[in-house]
């Protein structure tokens, strides 16, 4: 049976060391972080100005190059595994890969981006009556595929 629609408790963020050779990495071969909350992944193009006086006076806009951003929060556990990996990441100013899919692996439909990413973002907070949390920004260095299961 078909799913009508997919929940973001059954989304995955998959993470491990930065590939060479981004092409080759797998989700399968990859960890789930499971000490994360909320996640927006964010794939944008620039844009380009292709106006033409042939075009009656209408802008015409091309796609460019494409981004790829993933903001997400977990929750500040230096003894997670993920956690440490990101934090390394962002200290080193290093990459890990990363794969924000919309299901497990294995499922049919999964869908998103893997590669190596850099973590251009990682920030505290700590409400009074809260756990603490990482609000982490990481941005595409190497784009590796776009996994489609």
């Amino acid at each position: 049976m078909a799913k009508t629609f997919l929940l973001g408790m059954n989304a995955k963020l998959y993470y491990g060391p930065r590939s060479d050779t981004p092409a080759t990495l797998s989700p399968a071969s990859m960890t789930v972080a499971g000490n994360v909350k909320d996640l927006t992944l964010t794939m944008e193009a620039g844009e380009a100005d292709v106006t033409t006086r042939a075009n009656s006076g209408w802008r015409a806009t091309a796609p460019t190059l494409r981004e790829c951003t993933v903001e997400f929060q977990m929750q500040f556990l230096p003894e997670d595994a993920a956690f440490l990996a990101i934090r390394t990441a962002f200290m080193t100013a290093g990459e890990i890969a990363l794969a924000p899919l919309t299901d497990v692996h294995t499922e049919d439909g999964a869908f998103g981006p893997v590669g190596n990413f850099t973590i251009t973002g990682f920030s505290s907070s700590q409400p009074l009556e809260e756990a603490i949390t990482v609000d982490v920004t990481a941005k595409l260095s190497a784009f590796g595929s776009l996994f489609e299961g």
